[in-house]
């Protein structure tokens, strides 16, 4: 395989890329961004960095929610009230907020590489200190830090964004986001029902002891994958940021001017919005599945962090198949097909969410969970489908933005379950997502076809151009034809 790759001598910087040639097909129109995705292939740059961007957030989630089946142990060991431990939940989704809106202009301005491994580094070092707690704000304050993990995210979508082509950017997304959010079942199963029952063994049967040392093993992998991610993938297809720059390849960008560009974009909020009710309401689960399932159905904490599991699971594939729906719009009737699998998927979602809140056996209640975390998770690879079309240049500011309502979104919920019964904070989180599906009515992204209508671009001067036209006194307007999505030109006088 390594012969298939070369070093491009530096001598010429206006041709400078770190290498000549790829093991996979690539599109030089775009960047050099690959055209397809092989999953069993690990070569460098554009595999390479799916898979780093993938398991770096799913090591990311294991950390960030790997207290979570322990919180019932915690509750009784230093006598927590469910408020206190519900604002700990809250402030841990919360304080990731702060970090998706910084880390978007951060990737756009140094790539994803580098601020995916310093996250990660440093969000090993509170969950290594799991064990020092001794009170609800003690809970709280360690739990804001483990939280900036959750910022990783942005730099998978960025990441994954960066190396594929706008026709597999969909599916390639979702599945780094999905497999990464797996991280969320698999801590609930590692932690709650494996190494928690395996350190009560080493400690003689003390829960106590078994919770407060346990967290140090995620903590040593999370930093150990961060120095991974730094030493052995690249930023972008051509190479590092840093090299690229280096070699007049590409131009500094300033964050800040980054974000106001995706800030201003109205696109962007109303993603915002959605991604609030689908990735904040898996992260609600993740906090609230398995104190739901141990209290309703008195289940051990063991049982119930197995089943809450199965939440996060449905990830391996779940977000996955909504990044194929959404491009498979694409193809079919342009951003029109990808709005629509959006739409569908929140519906669902919501309408599931409210059959959930009604069950009242544990058999009902598993079997509904599968297919709300199914749609839950869809729908979050729909959101991720429609961001690289927002506004291209912008793309690491408008995904911390848009990743960053997804966990506004779990704050919110979180508050509603803190504050209400379980069956009354899951009605409001259903009506709250159907009401969320009917914005995609408002989003309408520039050269493409909205939901439910026709939409009108008035080309420039030099756009007229490129089309020959031979009325230049005359505007011309682009039409989305509402049956397919395609751009169909048209030359029209506006009055």
């Amino acid at each position: 395989m390594s012969e298939l790759k070369t070093e491009v001598d530096a001598g010429a910087p206006q041709e400078w890329k770190k290498y000549q040639e790829y093991t996979i097909e690539v599109d030089p129109d775009q960047d050099d961004k690959a055209k397809n995705i092989k999953l069993c292939s690990f070569a460098r740059p554009h595999m390479r960095a799916f898979h780093m961007s993938w398991w770096g957030f799913f090591i990311a989630f294991f950390i960030w929610f790997a207290i979570a089946p322990l919180l019932s142990e915690i509750k009784e060991d230093l006598g927590l009230t469910k408020q206190e431990i519900w604002t700990s939940s809250i402030v841990g989704v919360g304080g990731t907020i702060i970090m998706r809106f910084i880390l978007g202009p951060a990737c756009d301005k140094y790539g994803a590489r580098i601020p995916m491994a310093v996250v990660l580094c440093f969000a090993s070092i509170p969950t290594a200190c799991t064990g020092l707690v001794n009170s609800a704000t003690g809970l709280a304050v360690l739990r804001l830090f483990i939280g900036s993990a959750g910022g990783t995210f942005v730099m998978c979508q960025f990441w994954s964004s960066r190396m594929f082509v706008k026709e597999v950017v969909g599916t390639a997304n979702a599945l780094c986001g999905g497999w990464g959010n797996l991280g969320g079942g698999v801590t609930q199963l590692v932690m709650g029902a494996g190494l928690f029952p395996l350190f009560k063994y080493f400690f003689d049967g003390d829960a106590s002891k078994a919770w407060r040392y346990v967290s140090i093993v995620p903590a040593i992998v999370a930093f150990g994958t961060g120095i991974m991610i730094y030493l052995i993938s690249d930023d972008a297809p051509k190479g590092n940021y840093s090299e690229l720059k280096k070699h007049g390849q590409m131009a500094d960008v300033s964050a800040a001017a980054s974000f106001r560009q995706g800030a201003f974009n109205f696109n962007t909020w109303i993603l915002f919005i959605q991604y609030a009710c689908c990735f904040g309401v898996e992260l609600t689960m993740n906090n609230a599945a398995a104190l739901y399932f141990k209290d309703k159905f008195d289940l051990s904490t063991e049982s119930a962090a197995a089943i809450a599991s199965i939440f996060g699971f449905m990830n391996l594939f779940a977000r996955g198949l909504g990044g194929w729906a959404s491009d498979k719009g694409s193809a079919y009737m342009g951003m029109r097909g990808r709005l629509w699998a959006h739409t569908i998927c929140l519906v669902i979602e919501g309408i599931l969410v409210l059959v959930f809140a009604q069950t009242n056996t544990l058999g009902a209640a598993i079997a509904v969970m599968v297919f709300f975390s199914l749609f839950v998770q869809a729908a979050e690879g729909t959101s991720y489908g429609i961001v690289p079309y927002i506004d291209p240049p912008a793309t690491g500011s408008i995904s911390g933005i848009v990743g960053a309502g997804g966990n506004t979104g779990a704050v919110c919920f979180g508050l509603g379950f803190r504050n209400l019964e379980y069956k009354t904070a899951f009605i409001l989180m259903g009506f709250t997502i159907l009401g969320s599906s009917l914005l995609s009515c408002l989003i309408f992204i520039k050269g493409n076809a909205g939901l439910t209508r026709w939409t009108l671009n008035v080309l420039n001067n030099k756009d007229r151009d490129s089309l020959n036209t031979s009325s230049p006194s005359e505007p011309l307007a682009i039409f989305e034809a509402i049956d397919t999505g395609v751009p169909v030109r048209a030359q029209a006088t506006l009055a």
